[in-house]
């Protein structure tokens, strides 16, 4: 999906894909905003992170409470 992000090449706002096509131009650029897309990468990356440790917490407190008292 494209965003309408600034080509600083021209100094005008283009709609452009993450990997820099162009769909008003129709070629691909190399000089343009992308922070909008990097911003949202992050935001992911951060999201997996958090979920991935919300896992790792419940896997944990599962595996305490599975243990018997034998096991102390």
């Amino acid at each position: 999906m494209a965003k309408y992000v600034l080509n600083y090449e021209t100094g005008d706002y283009e709609w452009i894909t993450e990997d820099g096509y162009s769909v008003d131009r129709g070629e691909y650029i190399y000089n343009w905003d992308d922070s909008e897309y990097r911003r949202e990468r992050e935001e992911e990356e951060e999201e997996r992170e958090r979920e991935e440790e919300e896992r790792r917490r419940e896997e944990e407190e599962n595996s305490w409470s599975s243990c018997s008292d034998d096991e102390w």
